[in-house]
């Protein structure tokens, strides 16, 4: 059995938090799935029995946690049910509404009782008492809100514009270019951005194109319950994506997801 809804944040957070996704599903036998590095960073609301994380953290079995951005794969798996609230977090939005360094973060998925937020400790537990995955959405607006209001953390405008730039071109813009962009040297460029964003400009782009083409051969979630399939070769990705050759390709799937692109693809069919 399996229950996945989507919910859209707050407009007032936006740029923070990307979207939300509810999620239950039972089964008899293990499941494994492979969680590749990405541009953004996992907040799960467990409101059932814990997961088993086998990532760069070591083996860890968390009820409710925080990814920060990766750069190599994390496995989970459980067995029997799993349920949560999964809140996609921008790593801006981490650094603004946790008031830390992103850097803090990078390659942990601390359980959120390590984050000393108390309203974000207490949450799962107050998720289970509501009827609703629209009132789970609106009690997490309402939290990360709040922290929004009380935070006086905010990125430099800097650091905001050269991630935007990283962003839109899945990572196919050089640091020179990021710090002229700016105003600022490549020192204090990357010094600031691993700080707010979790990784170093080039490690981030890096991660960035390697999300793009996972997404080219892989459908979104939407577009396999509509039966999508994908129809682009690791040829046409390569060349898409900036890589120099199907070579290139496989040898950055096996850094950062541990596997080849065949597998990858293999792994969600």
């Amino acid at each position: 059995m399996e229950q996945y809804v989507r919910g859209r944040p707050h407009p007032a957070l936006a740029g923070l938090v990307a979207d939300y996704g509810g999620y239950r599903e039972t089964s008899s036998a293990p499941v494994r799935r492979r969680q590749a590095p990405r541009g953004g960073c996992a907040m799960i609301l467990g409101l059932g029995p814990p997961l088993r994380l086998h990532g760069p953290a070591g083996p860890l079995v968390p009820t409710s946690f925080l990814a920060g951005l990766h750069e190599s794969a994390v496995v989970t798996e459980f067995v029997g049910e799993q349920a949560g609230l999964q809140v996609n977090l921008t790593p801006l939005g981490v650094f603004t509404l946790l008031g830390r360094p992103t850097s803090d973060l990078t390659n942990l998925t601390p359980e959120l009782a390590e984050l000393d937020v108390p309203a974000l400790g207490g949450l799962p537990e107050r998720l289970c008492h509501d009827p609703d995955w629209e009132s789970r959405f609106a009690r997490v607006d309402a939290t990360l809100l709040g922290l929004l209001d009380a935070s006086r953390t905010r990125p430099d405008p800097e650091v905001t514009w050269a991630w935007g730039r990283l962003v839109r071109t899945s990572g196919a813009v050089g640091v020179a270019d990021l710090a002229a962009g700016t105003g600022w040297s490549r020192r204090h460029l990357l010094t600031r951005f691993r700080s707010q964003i979790g990784l170093a400009p080039k490690a981030a782009g890096r991660v960035l194109r390697f999300e793009r083409a996972a997404g080219m051969l892989v459908p979104t979630l939407a577009e396999r319950d509509h039966g999508a399939r994908a129809h682009a070769t690791l040829a046409d990705v390569a060349a898409a994506c900036g890589y120099a050759d199907h070579s290139h390709l496989d040898r950055e799937f096996r850094s950062l997801a541990g596997c080849t692109p065949s597998e990858y693809v293999a792994g969600w069919g």
